[in-house]
């Protein structure tokens, strides 16, 4: 953890503490995408025009920078091919956010012309082929994760669209697999750790033989460990990110469970200043998707109040 030093009065006669999270923020797959994004805006090499695969990370600022850099986000409507069909003549650069994306992608640009910039996750990387080598073992697949998040998408597609989805405790109650077939659970990256352990644990009672595979990302880990204790030593709690990044939600709930004084906001403008009343101790911390600039206004708020 890691303090900041910045005290504010309450009331007249309280000074606040805020301690912000050392893990708040880009992870380092979101730095590397925007990294990625904002080097080829720049690159007149690159053919333009330039589009997204949907939002590069589940932040309205950043999306909106982006676009001011003349990069724009395209949505998939109906089957990928169909959209390629719809778009070759007017897409010069496609780029995968860092969520990643199935297969089928990789070819279809090559067949249709339309260079490829792939900025997805090395970490979801690893878990996108893992699910390929499980399905060509003819081995039963389970992913614990959304079963509409992007990410979780991908990786279905990557297993051939034949895993088994495990985002609920009802999911996990219900969950019957093929005994006479062997067993691997993947998860989504930025899933809940604690879901994740209970969801191995419960699987392995039933599936002795099953493969557990540990893909939750090592900052995403930090993060919700960190969380816990920030929550358990300060009287509230602020969590930043957007309502689409899944992380950013877990994380307020990982928050919440521990502390109930957790608020979720986007932006520094979604601040009330009734939450600090009395409040000697706060604790920041800030999605995978969220950019330093909306941590600074946040802090910067908080310090004024």
């Amino acid at each position: 953890m890691s303090d900041n030093n910045n005290v504010s009065p309450i009331g007249g006669f309280l000074y606040m503490k805020i301690t912000l999270s050392k893990y708040a923020g880009f992870c380092e797959g979101v730095q590397r995408a925007y990294d990625i994004v904002e080097k080829i805006a720049n690159d007149p090499k690159v053919k333009r025009p330039i589009f997204v695969l949907g939002s590069l990370v589940h932040n309205s600022d950043v999306v909106e920078k982006i676009e001011k850099m003349g990069v724009q986000k395209v949505h998939v409507e109906g089957p990928l091919e169909d959209f390629f069909q719809k778009i070759k003549n007017e897409v010069g650069t496609l780029v995968i956010t860092a969520h990643g994306i199935g297969p089928e992608i990789y070819e279809l640009a090559r067949r249709y012309d339309v260079d490829l910039i792939d900025t997805t996750c090395p970490r979801v990387i690893k878990v996108q082929r893992l699910a390929k080598v499980f399905f060509d073992r003819d081995t039963q697949i389970v992913i614990v994760g959304e079963k509409n998040h992007k990410e979780v998408k991908g990786i279905y597609e990557w297993a051939n669209k034949k895993a088994i989805f495990i985002e609920t405790e009802e999911d996990l109650c219900g969950f019957d697999a093929d005994l006479e077939k062997k067993l691997a659970v993947l998860s989504q990256t930025t899933q809940d750790q604690e879901f994740v352990e209970k969801a191995a644990t419960e699987i392995k009672k039933k599936y002795p033989k099953a493969e557990i595979i540990d893909s939750i990302c090592l900052t995403t880990h930090h993060r919700q460990t960190e969380i816990k204790q920030l929550a358990k030593e300060n009287d509230i709690v602020i969590v930043i990110g957007s309502p689409e990044s899944a992380n950013s939600n877990r994380l307020w709930e990982i928050a919440e469970r521990v502390n109930p004084q957790s608020y979720f906001i986007e932006r520094a403008e979604n601040l009330n200043d009734e939450w600090f009343m009395g409040c000697e101790k706060v604790a920041i911390t800030a999605g995978a998707s969220t950019p330093k600039w909306i941590i600074d206004n946040v802090i910067e708020k908080i310090g004024r109040i």
